[in-house]
């Protein structure tokens, strides 16, 4: 069920401002006919969020084609030129480097980098909004990045929300969970996802997939004797697009804030803490 100002919303008008097979179109449906509740202010804030989510399937589709290898944190990489790699293998933006420039790097040079799939899908998230946003509000409002896990960098957790819900909608972050995995293995105890249209998944180190072969793919470096088979669970990272519609509405010619102390990122809550071992 959609609701606009508290009031139930007529999806018809909307879904013929789209094509009928499109994303926003399938995103409208799935919105209209779930059991959850997604409440907006204005019809522009959902309009903003079926535009995001429509980005989030093509920068995950383009990631998955970049060249982007898949490394456990202690061996990462990426492009020095951009980015400086910390001791946790995280990747710093450079100072001096442009944040939209460092991002889209990743798309075209991909072989040059690698790492889990948790950061990949903030990797995913960042290359959506600079889409939308263009380069000079994406420069502004991201002016410093860290792609690593966000649950170090509590002072972001605002940027992200996470929810068990009903129905799984084209573009959120979802998670494959591998609880019988082989502890010899541990970055087979789950895949962070992206939900693609027709149940589909971006997971990066298992490519596009569906459900089926995303969970057999788990269920094959389970541990000996396992007997829990990997699920998909129902608990998701959602952007928050309430916030987002605000700094979006800021004009692009507005003098860019001056520096704060700690990073302002995009935070990607993965569920569980990404590997760092093995």
């Amino acid at each position: 069920m959609i609701t606009v100002s508290e009031q139930p919303f007529d999806i018809s008008a909307m879904t013929r401002e789209y094509p009928a097979n499109s994303i926003e179109n399938q995103l409208l449906h799935m919105m209209a006919s779930s059991l959850d509740i997604y409440q907006y202010n204005s019809p522009s804030t959902l309009k903003l969020e079926l535009n995001l989510r429509k980005e989030i399937v093509n920068a995950a589709t383009e990631l998955n084609d970049s060249g982007l290898s898949f490394a456990v944190f202690h061996k990462s990489r990426c492009n020095h030129r951009y980015w400086s790699r910390t001791n946790e293998g995280g990747f710093v933006l450079n100072a001096g480097a442009a944040p939209a420039r460092a991002i889209n790097d990743i798309f075209i040079n991909g072989g040059e980098y690698a790492t889990e799939c948790a950061t990949a899908i903030v990797i995913v998230y960042y290359k959506a909004l600079l889409t939308v946003f263009g380069e000079d509000l994406f420069n502004q409002e991201f002016p410093r990045i860290y792609l690593y896990s966000w649950e170090s960098e509590p002072i972001l957790g605002d940027m992200v929300v996470k929810d068990h819900v009903s129905t799984i909608l084209i573009g959120d972050g979802a998670y494959f969970e591998n609880p019988d995995y082989n502890p010899e293995t541990p970055q087979w105890q789950g895949e962070n996802v992206i939900a693609l249209p027709n149940s589909m998944y971006y997971g990066h180190g298992i490519g596009i997939a569906s459900a089926g072969d995303i969970i057999a793919a788990l269920n094959a470096e389970r541990r000996y004797g396992a007997t829990e088979p990997a699920y998909l669970s129902h608990s998701v990272n959602r952007l928050d697009y309430q916030k987002l519609s605000g700094m979006y509405a800021v004009p692009t010619s507005a003098p860019a804030s001056p520096p704060e102390p700690e990073p302002s990122l995009l935070v990607w809550s993965p569920f569980p803490a990404p590997i760092t071992r093995g």
